[in-house]
């Protein structure tokens, strides 16, 4: 029982990690920057994944969205590839879940649910640290910019996204690593109910091997006295 609520802690952990990560990719603050002047003219910045936008103080934004994939900084291209990944994998890895979790009816004997559950566990890790990466990445791009005395564009600071994404991630790496330990607790399982069953085995065959033997000697005795009654006439 403790096994199981362990499986659907996991399981828990990993769906809201995944939940987190998917929110990522369509929040508009991964970087943000404001410029203050009077109350009529303050201005907020901020960009994501796909676009760049500026809101006044009336609320009215204006965005732009990047003209083309293949234009983009190396690092956007790459942030993207991997958020990308990390949903997908997440997907996937929920799916392997559900089957290998021993609550559920699908998946086969508690092994091969086992097997799957670790694999469901390894997706979510995979997940969760290409996630990890690309948020990392991208707020390294954003603080080397910001304390590069050299650099005079619009310097940015970190956004909510970026917060959110690395919460997400260590969620989906905490509980896939549960989901991999269950493999290994089965094994242990397993391991023990055959010893015990071997030992049980060697136990039967043992007392079978002795009863033969005293069989067998009460005969040679028996065989032994009665050639001794025979010569004893003689």
């Amino acid at each position: 029982m403790s096994h199981m609520g362990t499986e659907i802690l996991a399981f828990i952990l990993t769906v809201s990690g995944w939940i987190l990560i998917s929110s990522t990719l369509p929040t508009d603050y991964w970087k943000v920057s404001s410029i203050d002047g009077t109350v009529i003219t303050t201005a907020t910045f901020w960009s994501n994944l796909w676009k760049t936008c500026v809101t006044d103080s009336t609320g009215v934004s204006n965005c732009k969205d990047f003209p083309s994939m293949l234009a983009l900084d190396g690092y956007i291209q790459v942030c993207r590839g991997l958020m990308i990944a990390s949903v997908c994998l997440g997907f996937f890895g929920a799916i392997l879940a559900l089957v290998g979790m021993k609550c559920t009816k699908i998946g086969g004997s508690d092994k091969t649910k086992a097997r799957i559950a670790c694999l469901a566990g390894l997706n979510f890790i995979i997940g969760g640290l290409s996630s990890l990466t690309a948020c990392s990445l991208y707020a390294h791009r954003i603080t080397s910019e910001f304390f590069d005395p050299a650099f005079i564009a619009q310097k940015y600071e970190l956004g909510a996204a970026l917060f959110i994404g690395w919460a997400g991630s260590v969620l989906s790496i905490l509980g896939g690593v549960v989901f991999c330990f269950s493999l290994a607790e089965e094994g242990t399982h397993a391991r023990t109910g055959y010893t015990y069953s071997g030992a049980s085995f060697i136990s039967s065959r043992t007392k079978a091997q002795n009863r033969a033997g005293d069989l067998k000697s009460s005969r040679e005795n028996g065989f032994s006295a009665k050639q001794f009654g025979k010569n004893a006439y003689v």
